[in-house]
């Protein structure tokens, strides 16, 4: 499987990549997107236990498609694979201090996993890790998103529901989002920046009745970096005051920023891209992984002066790294973070995303 992935990372010709005026239609668009070569289904939120008010959990769901070929294998086979399907899963106590995560890599193949048909309510399956039983699973549930899984040995497992609380936003004009200034480097996005949640999620073999609100981002294309660029620094943020913030930044290996853009979304759901010029993001601390060695930052103010905005984002939690089963597989730092105003006081909640930090640690991407 290690062999496997490294060969579909390093796949590339034949593969449609994103340009402007694609056609959106939903919901036949919330499914995958064959010819592309990546895509990738993202859920984050942060969920309280309903027996345990202030008892707070964070999680990351995330479902790959990875292509391995652009057109469907000339092997006439049901296990010749054209993707394959990476599930990623974390959970934090956030009151505890801990957290866990768990990986699954398959071939889309009977018995191991598969993505749905554009009519479709399953969006995507796959096996569970080793030693547990069952699906990881993803699905349609006809005004916006189910999912679940479970992972024995990490003693860890969540099924969610979801409900939009604001309209979908097309990230980039037309939902056309560009990560550089080479030809391809983009990808067509959406998100679903305010998702109500609820569902289950067992710990150590205890169970909690969990209600919250989440993040959700889909995007599809067949390179989101420039070359020479190494990874990003992503922000999703749900503000108290209603709004809510995407920033990303691409990076060069000197740490300097390539390329960014960011979207503002008001308290009604109607988006606005902000220009470069618009918002300002300084690290203002960092963290060194005692596990991988990469160093990341670790704490933020975040400048949107056009929108009144001055914030400080600190992380939940300091070592909220996803190293994976497969080894030499890219790590990357998806963590659970706290949003103040510039007076200090509580302002929101959200996510952020490091990719590309520490030695040969490209994104699959």
């Amino acid at each position: 499987m290690a062999a496997a992935l490294a060969g579909a990372l390093a796949a590339g010709p034949g593969f449609r990549i994103a340009v402007p005026g694609y056609a959106w239609s939903f919901p036949r668009d919330h499914g995958s997107h064959e010819g592309y070569r990546t895509e990738w289904w993202y859920f984050t939120g942060q969920l309280e236990a309903r027996d345990e008010p202030g008892r707070v959990f964070a999680y990351q769901f995330t479902v790959f498609r990875i292509g391995l070929s652009p057109e469907r294998p000339a092997l006439r086979s049901e296990w010749a694979a054209r993707n394959l399907i990476m599930d990623h899963a974390a959970l934090a106590d956030l009151a505890r201090g801990e957290r866990r995560f768990s990986d699954v890599v398959r071939r889309e193949a009977p018995l191991l996993g598969a993505f749905g048909a554009p009519s479709d309510p399953m969006i995507a399956k796959v096996l569970a890790p080793a030693g547990t039983s069952g699906l990881w699973t993803l699905g349609w549930n006809g005004g916006a998103f189910d999912f679940e899984m479970r992972d024995e040995e990490r003693r860890m497992a969540f099924r969610l529901s979801t409900h939009p609380l604001k309209p979908l936003v097309l990230e980039g004009p037309d939902g056309y989002s560009l990560k550089g200034e080479d030809p391809g480097a983009a990808s067509e996005y959406y998100s679903l920046t305010r998702l109500s949640t609820e569902g289950t999620i067992v710990l150590d073999g205890r169970t909690f009745l969990v209600r919250g609100e989440s993040w959700m981002d889909h995007e599809f294309g067949s390179s989101h970096l420039s070359s020479g660029q190494v990874g990003w620094d992503w922000f999703a943020l749900r503000l108290d005051d209603g709004r809510d913030l995407m920033l990303y930044l691409m990076r060069r290996p000197d740490g300097t920023v390539d390329f960014r853009n960011g979207t503002l979304v008001d308290r009604a759901g109607v988006a606005r891209n902000l220009a470069p010029s618009e918002w300002s993001v300084r690290s203002l601390a960092s963290w060194k992984s005692p596990e991988t060695g990469a160093t990341y930052p670790a704490r933020w103010s975040i400048g949107v002066p056009s929108a009144g905005l001055r914030l400080e984002v600190r992380p939940d939690l300091s070592d909220q790294e996803n190293r994976g089963r497969i080894p030499h597989a890219p790590f990357y730092w998806e963590g659970s973070v706290s949003v103040r105003d510039a007076d200090g006081r509580p302002a929101g909640r959200g996510f952020v995303e490091l990719t590309g930090y520490g030695d040969r640690n490209r994104p699959p991407v």
